[in-house]
Order: C-alpha cells, then structure tokens, then sequence
C-alpha cells in the first residue's frame, strides 16, 4: 500500500508565512506538519513507500527536506509542473496527476499535508479492512460557524456515507470530512471517470460527494485532535495546543 501526502498548494491565505515556504513546511510545537503525519505513517508497516506531492514551485524545499528526514520509508517525491496559484492543478487534478505518474497497484492512503491528527493511522486502516470500503477520516464538530467552513458527511448505522454537503449554509451533520482518505484501488481510479464528466478539480470532498452515488464509502468517526491549517486562526490554536504539550 502506498501513502501519499498532499502538499502541491500555495496555500494564500497564509502569506506572507507561505509565500516562499509550503505550509506542510510550517513548524508547529518544533516540529512541521508534515513531519508530524510522517510519523504516524512510520508506525504503519502496511506502507512500503511514501509519497510526497508537490509542486515545481517547492519542489528544492522538499528535496531539502527529505534529504533530512528520518524515516524508513522508501519516500518519492513528485513534482506538478506549475509555479503559482493560476496554474495549479487542485487537489482532484493533483491525484490524476500522480495516477498518470505512479504504477499504483494497491489501496492508497491520501493526506492533505496540512492535516494534523492524533487518530491511530492503524486503527483507520482496520476500519477499511473491516468494511472492505473506501473511507473518510470524519470529526465531530459543534460549532455551526466552523460546520459551513467544511465538507460535511451524514452517515448511517452501518457508518456508511449516505450524504455529503460541501460548506452548507444549513447543516445536515455535526461530522467534518478531514483530507484523510483510504481508497480501494477500483475507487481511486474513478477520479479518470469523474473528471471526463467535466467535474471540478479542486475540492476533494467534492469527488466523495460524486463517489458516494457509485459506490459503498464509509466513515471514520475519530474523537482525538484535529487541526485543518487553513488560517492564522487555526495555525495559532495549534500551536498553542503542542507547545504546551511538548513544554513550550
């Protein structure tokens, strides 16, 4: 199984922190965000290689990176052939990207690299097993402010997807979609079929509302941490979170 993370975004809304650094780069309680999935990901030996999605923009940073990095990952780094916000290929046609690029074989683990999490990545991957479906990292959410920010998933008894609203002025579900994704090999090949249909390139959560009405795709309910890095806002929430933590 390969893992891949996400990190091909210009990420504007943090400028002018990300205007020449990547926001996975982004350095929260000592450590980038990045960094942080990584070793989630190292507990995992269903992962026999990692790959890093970028752009050409970032691509030194990353190679800096990597040339760093301490894992036992065999790790990959490809690189989208854009250098600005009017190029970019978006998180949809970054993953048709990598499909064309990549003998991908296997069920593949997605990670918006601005994601950090404390779920069990081991505990994600027998949900999977267990319901031999695609899944959905989900968290619960009360703030209805927050709730119309994100993708938002209604799922059943069974923890099956049933209904999927992105940035909804009326929320049907407490349950926010996380870029965290496990999808079966069959499933994540039909981002070829959802982009000839002419569907958007960008928001993730938009080709799950699409799969959803193709397939079985279920939800993983976790309670622990979770912070999207989108804004300055959350990028503070979070590193006041981990600096306590880690004595800061």
């Amino acid at each position: 199984m390969k893992a891949i993370i996400l990190a091909g975004g210009y990420a504007k809304r943090l400028w002018p922190l990300t205007k020449d650094t990547p926001k996975p780069l982004l350095e929260v309680g000592g450590k980038e965000i990045i960094t942080r999935i990584i070793e989630k990901l190292d507990k995992c030996k269903e992962f026999d290689e990692l790959i890093i999605s970028t752009n050409a923009k970032f691509e030194k940073k990353f190679k800096d990176y990597i040339s760093n990095l301490k894992t036992d990952k065999k790790v990959i780094l490809i690189t989208e052939p854009t250098l600005g916000e009017g190029e970019k290929l978006g998180a949809i046609g970054g993953l048709n990207f990598l499909i064309d690029h990549l003998k991908i074989k296997h069920d593949v683990l997605i990670i918006g690299g601005d994601n950090i999490f404390e779920f069990d990545v081991k505990e994600f991957l027998e949900f999977h097993k267990k319901n031999n479906a695609s899944v959905v990292a989900l968290k619960n959410l009360e703030d209805i402010g927050l709730l119309k920010q994100y993708g938002l998933c209604v799922v059943d008894k069974k923890k099956k997807i049933v209904e999927f609203q992105e940035k909804p002025e009326q929320p049907h579900s407490l349950l926010v979609a996380t870029a965290c994704y496990l999808f079966k090999l069959e499933d994540f090949l039909l981002i070829k079929k959802y982009l000839a249909e002419g569907n958007s390139k960008d928001a993730s959560g938009l080709f799950v509302a699409w799969l959803i009405k193709h397939t079985n795709v279920c939800g993983f309910v976790f309670k622990e941490d979770w912070f999207d890095i989108g804004s300055f806002e959350s990028l503070d929430e979070a590193r006041k979170i981990y600096s306590k933590e880690e004595g800061g």
